[in-house]
């Protein structure tokens, strides 16, 4: 049985000549229309506990969420505002606290999404959130390809048998399912990925390093996915100076122009049929920094949607 808290936010004031995206979701849907797109939040941060990260990604959702619904549509895209019209945002998975078993709820929850054509964007939550994300592709039978935006490669090994922020993508690997056909991450910091760590990514995909990250590589890397792909947008691997509410503070992380520009192609890109946005961790964020930034990921992603559709 699915379990989803409805969102809790306060919409924000608006006149009817200046909607925002949170009076615009899911206005253009009838009663029993399935919708285009969801947003959809999972608050955990027990594997970033595991992983000995700094705890408060839990309320990152719901940071994200209050952001994003204070922003305007694009006015230059057309179809924006008619695509927000037709996306829901569905709420907060129920928590159990049980790492093992919210991934796995995740799983199940997302798999049916997917099963009825639909786009979905997961609020984190850690970055455990993504090995439940993968477990949506592998309980609804399709192989995935994963594009990871991240300052570390997030395959470490289990600890005690148990996974954590830093092994989602080990374990997307490794899962007995054999998903996952494909793994790259973009934005690693050298300081961050130990050599067998990086031997391990390039076996199963591409390795690019933060100083390579250009509008060229980001257009090669989308580019190259094939259907489905998911991408995953870890806030750590943005500069601490833009970003300093993360898990894992990254003094020397991308800027946030090229960014929003990798958000925006995995919009655009046909091949991405998901994304999830994480690692946001409000009680160390400055004046709402990093959750506004999380927001703008989110709306550069719906932006590039309504532009391919």
């Amino acid at each position: 049985m699915l379990r989803i808290n409805p969102p809790n936010v306060v919409l924000p004031e608006s006149l009817p000549n200046d909607p925002r995206v949170g009076h615009l979701l899911g206005t253009r849907l009838g009663p029993n229309e399935a919708p285009h797109a969801v947003i959809l939040g999972f608050p955990s941060d027990d594997g970033v506990r595991r992983n000995g990260g700094r705890v408060g990604a839990a309320a990152g959702p719901s940071a994200i969420r209050t952001a994003l619904y204070r922003l305007a549509a694009d006015p230059r895209v057309e179809r924006f505002e008619d695509s927000l019209g037709r996306t829901r945002d569905l709420g907060d998975l129920d928590i159990s606290r049980n790492l093992e078993s919210d991934q796995q709820h995740l799983g199940e929850t997302l798999a049916t999404l997917f099963q009825a054509g639909i786009f979905v964007i997961v609020l984190g939550g850690g970055h455990e959130t993504s090995y439940g994300h993968f477990l949506g592709y592998a309980l609804a039978g399709r192989p995935v390809e994963i594009l990871n935006w991240d300052a570390h490669a997030d395959v470490r090994e289990l600890k005690d048998g148990l996974g954590h922020s830093g092994s989602p993508f080990r374990q997307a690997i490794e899962d007995r399912s054999g998903a996952c056909r494909r793994y790259s991450v973009a934005g690693l910091e050298p300081q961050a990925v130990s050599r067998s760590h990086l031997d391990f990514v390039r076996q199963h995909g591409r390795a690019v390093w933060r100083e390579e990250v250009s509008g060229d590589t980001i257009a090669s890397l989308y580019g190259a996915v094939q259907s489905p792909t998911f991408a995953s947008f870890d806030l750590d691997a943005v500069n601490q100076a833009e970003a300093p509410g993360v898990s894992a503070p990254n003094p020397a992380g991308l800027r946030s122009e090229r960014w929003l520009q990798a958000a925006y192609r995995a919009g655009q890109t046909p091949a991405v049929t998901s994304a999830d946005v994480v690692g946001v961790s409000p009680r160390f964020d400055r004046d709402g920094e990093t959750a506004r930034l999380a927001a703008l990921t989110v709306w550069w992603i719906l932006r590039g949607r309504a532009e391919r559709q």
